[in-house]
């Protein structure tokens, strides 16, 4: 059986810092209010900052419940890792884009607040493809980290019902790569009504759904790992 490095304590931590300075980046262009009046408008940009901080959150939760499972610290999962963290840099700003769009779209923006204005449509689904293309980026880096683990299910002494967990997990993921890939197409291509790109990430729930009853029913019985 061939050794891995297992020990992933310092690859977490570095990774915890990076999402840590992400959050920075979410609210460091925000100034401190000269007065009173300065002080209501800025606060009602904290709903985009909540926004942002709450997917940011997720995309924490989401790297971190991997470590959990897997203590392994080779040199793929290093690089498949390093190259999430990068793109988590780059998506913090198409990220932040997309939320204060929407706030202002709900009318939760203040009216002297900066607000965000498109020239022409195809700037709104150019920064669709952005997004999408990091939200592809991220999730196809997780989805293939699964599937390395699943792979070393020998060295990292995982069970039969371990094993297919992890390989059921490079696919739940692989879902939101390809609905990224969706997202991205309408917007490059121009399809559908504007909006109709970040409508395509309403196909997540249906599509998870049905991937996790086709992969409970063939799951490993517990007894037999």
């Amino acid at each position: 059986m061939t050794e891995i490095p297992h020990d992933s304590s310092r690859v977490e931590s570095f990774s915890d810092a990076v999402f840590a300075f992400s959050a920075t980046l979410l609210v460091v262009a925000l100034e401190v209010p000269s007065d009173s009046s300065a002080l209501i408008a800025e606060l009602h940009g904290f709903w985009a900052f909540g926004l942002s901080f709450g997917a940011l959150v997720l995309l924490w939760s989401v790297h971190r419940s991997f470590f959990r499972r897997y203590k392994i610290a080779d040199a793929w999962t290093i690089f498949l890792n390093s190259v999430l963290l990068f793109v988590i840099l780059f998506y913090v700003y198409p990220l932040k884009f997309i939320t204060q769009s929407l706030v202002q779209v709900l009318g939760l923006a203040a009216s002297n607040t900066s607000r965000v204005t498109f020239d022409a449509p195809e700037q709104l689904q150019t920064v669709f493809a952005l997004y999408g293309a990091g939200f592809g980026a991220i999730f196809g880096c997780v989805a293939m980290m699964y599937r390395h683990a699943g792979k070393k299910s020998s060295a990292l002494g995982l069970s039969a019902l371990q094993t297919y967990e992890a390989f059921e997990l490079a696919r739940h993921y692989g879902l939101f790569v390809l609905t990224a890939g969706i997202s991205v197409t309408v917007a490059l291509c121009n399809l559908g009504f504007l909006g109709m790109a970040g409508g395509a990430y309403f196909l997540l729930g249906p599509l998870c759904f049905v991937h996790g009853v086709w992969s409970e029913k063939r799951a490993p019985k517990a007894s037999a790992t």
